[in-house]
């Protein structure tokens, strides 16, 4: 994962050297841009770093990544879908989806940043209701060949949009977030979780336990874990494991190639290692 800026690797670049080391997938940030009020408060503290308002727009760095590779999925980690037209992310999601052959991951989150949100005309209050009802209104538009929603935030009558996804009945949506509510959003329109590895392992671990036994005892479905931020110890690694983490998202700063090829090398190293026991 890696914010894709301006001053960093290209996308393409990172991408090709992510599918020649092996890895499966490539995760790109999402911010439109970062009010210069600076209100919210950065949740990991200090300064906010500038690559928060220097991130391309996901879906075009995305799609130059897919260009350029064959195996490698591409995801959004995370798509601020509060900000964004449903309709339209709906069309731009299967359009990449299409276009590379079946190999996006859509992660969505309701984002942090108050002021980012309000510019977009989304209350931060009402978030969460949001973000559900533009996810609902996408499915719909993916699945149906005459689609229409009718919410409290999202309402269009018939419509036809296409292409359709090449994942049916849609990319899998990877729902972002650590807060309190997070497992029921998970439950409610996700297909995977996308937690950050913040706080307390055991903790983390403990959430992921009851979110798999939710899915089984209330859906009877096996939810998939996506671990953001992963740890580089292979311990550690095969406790999330255990606990239900099926991928692991190890983090890259916002730098040229030159300077990242280590880190690369190195999680490329760890990941084959663990692939082969």
């Amino acid at each position: 994962m890696i914010f894709p800026t301006d001053y960093a690797v290209p996308p393409a670049q990172l991408a090709r050297a992510a599918e020649e080391r092996g890895f499966e997938s490539l995760f790109f940030t999402e911010h439109t841009h970062i009010p210069a009020s600076r209100e919210t408060p950065y949740p990991a503290g200090g300064d906010l770093p500038p690559e928060y308002w220097h991130t391309h727009d996901p879906f075009v760095a995305l799609a130059s990544a897919a260009a350029v590779t064959e195996k490698l999925r591409l995801a959004t980690g995370i798509c601020l879908v509060i900000e964004r037209d449903p309709i339209t992310t709906a069309k731009e999601v299967a359009t990449l989806d299409f276009l590379s052959g079946g190999r996006f991951l859509f992660g969505v989150g309701a984002g942090w940043n108050v002021e980012e949100m309000r510019n977009h005309g989304t209350d931060a209050a009402t978030r969460f209701g949001v973000l559900k009802e533009r996810v609902e209104a996408m499915k719909a538009i993916w699945a149906e060949e005459e689609a229409s929603y009718h919410g409290r935030y999202v309402d269009f009558d018939r419509i036809w949009s296409w292409p359709k996804p090449v994942q049916q009945p849609h990319p899998p949506i990877l729902v972002g977030g650590n807060g309190n509510g997070v497992i029921d959003r998970v439950l409610a329109y996700g297909d995977e979780w996308l937690p950050n590895r913040v706080g307390e392992p055991e903790r983390l671990r403990g959430r992921v336990e009851e979110l798999r036994r939710r899915g089984r005892e209330e859906q009877g479905r096996e939810i998939a874990v996506t671990l953001y931020g992963a740890p580089t110890d292979r311990a550690e690694l095969e406790a999330y494991e255990r606990a239900g983490v099926i991928r692991a998202v190890f983090l890259l700063r916002s730098q040229p190639l030159a300077e990242l090829e280590g880190r690369l090398d190195k999680c490329a190293e760890l990941a084959a290692a663990y692939r082969a026991g």
